[in-house]
């Protein structure tokens, strides 16, 4: 057993943007708590409080870094919480500049490994690449108890490398939190320049973790594998969910469980500054994304809806339109902002679906709950589900609430 000392602050110095500044005094008039009592819902209940925030944190233009801070500041207890966001806003910067440099011979990023990850996948060169470039930035925070990826057959060794033949698997001891994440999702379309992102999640560390370094053998084992389970948490226990979205511009979206709020990276000065406070999803709309390609081997209630929408004759009676990208990130970018329903469902080849729970459903599942969105596997709330190990797939159906109901609706009666 190792435990890593090493504490690296990745701090991210900025200019405060063009923030709207309030004293001391008259803060207390404009700040919006949401708390659980206050927000909650059924389909929006978790086990964390919802953190206070002000108008600083609704200001468009106020870089990530000053609105971290000010969420520190409301919130002393998620103080820890900013370097995460530190480092994950450095690994964001430096991936989109891999992805954007990608397409340049010199790079040598495109093309696969020439290795096969833990879900049976070729492995591009960027995969690896990216995994291993946000384990580290995630890694020096020295807020961090155990990392899972999807790239990584075990939850990730935090001392090692993605190079690395060691399989011991590092536990930092005393840490705070537990992140999991997609790398580099969509990677299959990075060749052809298309939207890729990266997916993280944020759960608290169990303060059960505890590993006594006198402790041999089968005795460790069972102590490590405690600490372990705690990548294997429901989403209702997320305390922080992001994206960054590599399209057009980068975009980083983030919930800390007090609504949504979308930062564009301004390359002037290299920031990531507020563009969209508190995103709300269209509770209506006219647009779904899913792969048509497998229409025929969707369950009946999923096709009858489906095929509602496609003549005009669902609950809405409106004419949907079919806009289907391939990449998560970028498929629920543009859901959460036009509205739309975003769906990877269950087939007959693929039962449970592809998408898997923990670093993908979950993060982005809570992201669209906070904007007022309902993600459901069809027959239960994503965010319930507690994963039985790392690499869990669930079918998933996310987007706007009538939309989305209504394929609820077509579940609960056929059953």
């Amino acid at each position: 057993m190792k435990f890593s000392l090493c504490v690296f602050f990745l701090a991210a110095s900025s200019a405060n943007g063009f923030s709207t500044r309030t004293t001391a005094g008259n803060r207390g008039s404009v700040i919006s708590s949401l708390s659980a009592t206050e927000t909650e819902t059924p389909m929006s209940r978790t086990k964390t409080k919802a953190p206070v925030f002000d108008e600083v944190c609704d200001t468009t233009g106020v870089t990530l870094t000053r609105f971290m801070n000010e969420v520190a500041m409301l919130n002393p207890e998620l103080r820890e919480l900013t370097t995460l966001f530190g480092a994950i806003d450095t690994a964001c910067k430096a991936m989109t500049n891999l992805v954007k440099r990608s397409q340049l011979p010199s790079s040598e990023t495109l093309g696969y490994q020439g290795e096969v990850n833990i879900q049976g996948e070729d492995q591009k060169k960027l995969d690896v690449i990216t995994n291993d470039l946000l384990k580290r930035a995630l890694r020096f925070t020295g807020r961090l108890g155990v990392l899972a990826s999807e790239e990584e057959d075990v939850p990730v060794d935090l001392i090692g490398s993605s190079t690395s033949d060691s399989q011991e698997i590092v536990i930092e001891e005393g840490e705070k939190y537990v992140a999991v994440f997609d790398p580099l999702d969509g990677s299959s379309n990075v060749d052809a320049g298309i939207p890729t992102g990266t997916i993280i999640g944020i759960y608290e560390h169990s303060e059960n973790c505890d590993i006594d370094p006198e402790c041999v053998d089968d005795e460790c084992t069972e102590q490590e594998a405690q600490c372990l389970a705690n990548t294997l948490q429901p989403g209702t226990n997320l305390v922080a969910a992001a994206y960054c979205l590599y399209s057009s511009s980068t975009f980083l979206a983030l919930t800390l469980g007090n609504g949504v709020y979308i930062f564009t990276l301004d390359e002037t000065i290299g920031e990531f500054v507020l563009s969209k406070p508190n995103v709300k999803i269209p509770d209506e709309c006219n647009i779904y994304s899913m792969n048509e390609a497998n229409f025929e081997k969707w369950d009946k209630p999923l096709k009858d809806v489906v095929t509602g929408w496609r003549t005009g004759t669902g609950k809405s009676g409106e004419r949907f339109t079919s806009r289907y990208i391939g990449s998560m990130v970028g498929d629920v970018h543009r859901t959460l902002l036009y509205g739309g329903v975003f769906g990877y469902p269950g087939d007959t080849k693929n039962v449970n679906g592809k998408l898997r729970l923990l670093y993908e459903g979950a993060p982005m599942s809570f992201i669209m709950e906070q904007a007022g969105g309902i993600s459901s596997t069809g027959k239960e709330r994503v965010m319930e589900i507690t994963p039985e190990y790392v690499h869990q797939r669930i079918p998933v159906v996310m987007g706007s609430k009538n939309a989305v109901q209504e394929v609820l609706d077509a579940y609960a009666a056929e059953e």
